[in-house]
Parts: C-alpha cells; structure tokens; sequence
C-alpha cells in the first residue's frame, strides 16, 4: 500500500532538529543551509508524515550524541566558584512537586551494586562516609534554561568504580532511584574527576530535597542526567536509557 503523504510544518521540524545539534558554530552553520533535503541526507531517512519526520529527529539527536561524546574531554573541568557565589536558596527541580519528595530513613538504606563489578556488597551510609571525600562549588544546568550555583560534598565517583572493581571499559552506568527516577551515563563522564557521589549540600548532609540520601553530580552534564535520592548503580554494555531519555531528551547531554 502506498504511503499516503501528509502535510508537514517544514520550518518546525528543521528548528527542532537544529536545537538537538550541539554546538551553537554548529547550529549556525546549518542554519543557513540546512532543509528537509538536508535533514535526510543527514539522517539517511526519507520526510514523507509526521512519522518520518519523527524518525530523522531521533536520528539527529543520535547524531548529537555521537558527536558530543567525541568532543568531551575527560581531563577538562567545569568551572569553579567561590562559596559567595553559591545561590540561596538552591532551586528546588523535579519531575514531581516539592511534597512528593521521598522520605528515606538512613539506618536500612543500602546502596546496590550490580552488573559488570567484582564486588557487589550493598553500601551503608556510614560505610560511603567513611571513604574519602571532597567537594566543590560548580553550576547546575538545567534544561528548562536556568542554572544556579551550589556546593556538593562527597565520594568521587572514580574512586568508587575502582574500588568496587567496575569494568572501567564497560560503556554505561546506571542509575535507579527511589523516586522511581532513572538515567545512565558514559563511562568517561563516570570518570570525571569531578563526578561526584554527592552525600552533602553546602556543608550538611544532603537534605531531602536535593536527593537525600545521595545524589550524582556531574557539573559536565545538564541536571536530569544528576540522577537524586539513588539506591542502585550498575555497569553495563547495554544501553540502559532513562526516564528522560526514554521520552525523547537527548541522551549525552552534555552541559
């Protein structure tokens, strides 16, 4: 049967493939020259519906991916701020309102550890707490178009993964929650050196709203991929998703 073909809005679907491409050079440049033709070219998928047309932009933002994931440089940090940057209060950002946060009592939490690692014991707070810790004061991003600034304090994520034993070749990490909450990272960003698992905020113990008992943070990333509130982390070769990911946002995410 043939295809019937449908009306599309052209300009709307060149815009939005153009915000899933990284850089704003980038974006330049194919402003200026890219159309549907271009897009098909680029995506090698032919705009005939809606459905098509769909089709290129997860194409596209794939594309984005890749191509982030080449640029990142794993040595390079994310700027840093002195404590009288720090915004107060620190917005409070969720797919859920602020009387939905979870209470997590501390004494039965366990950390889970699971996939491509050699030790799989489960984790207590005291026993994270006793490990070396750091912080910092970076800016979190967030894909709504705000960024705030805050200091996290806790394990850096590199030092985890070793001591675990992760498969540091391995490509994914990933996240579950106890928000219901979900995301995966790259393994270069898991090593980041400022890659944190983020166990205080602003010198206390990371209160619930920013993702007690503990969260990621990746100053490298945009804030839904700084996963809050996390009781499982596993490595993998399969690509996990996210609760995000899985509805469309792109994927690497970088800040």
């Amino acid at each position: 049967m043939k295809r019937k073909r449908l009306a599309l809005d052209e300009d709307a679907v060149v815009r939005r493939a153009l915000r899933e491409l990284p850089s704003p050079a980038r974006r330049l440049f194919l402003r200026r020259a890219l159309t549907l033709g271009g897009l098909s070219l680029l995506s090698g998928c032919t705009l005939v519906d809606e459905e098509s047309a769909e089709r290129v932009l997860i194409e596209v933002s794939r594309f984005n991916d890749e191509v982030q994931a080449w640029l990142f440089d794993p040595n390079r940090l994310a700027p840093t701020y002195p404590e009288s940057m720090i915004t107060r209060p620190f917005p409070f950002n969720a797919y859920y309102d602020r009387d939905e946060v979870p209470e997590v009592d501390a004494e039965p939490y366990r950390l889970e550890i699971g996939g491509l690692v050699a030790d799989r014991h489960a984790w207590t707070l005291p026993e994270l707490r006793r490990l070396p810790q750091t912080d910092q004061v970076t800016r979190h991003i967030c894909v709504e178009g705000w960024s705030a600034i805050g200091k996290w304090g806790g394990v850096r994520f590199s030092d985890f993964l070793k001591r675990v034993g992760a498969d540091l070749t391995a490509k994914y990490v990933g996240f579950s929650c106890l928000d219901d909450y979900s995301t995966s990272i790259d393994m270069a960003t898991a090593l980041h050196p400022q890659t944190l698992l983020a166990l205080s905020y602003d010198g206390r113990t990371l209160p619930p709203e920013y993702g007690f008992p503990m969260k990621l943070r990746i100053p490298t990333k945009l804030g839904f991929k700084n996963p809050k509130h996390i009781a499982a982390i596993f490595v993998t070769n399969v690509y996990p998703g996210g609760y995000w990911e899985d509805r469309g946002y792109n994927w690497f995410s970088g800040s």
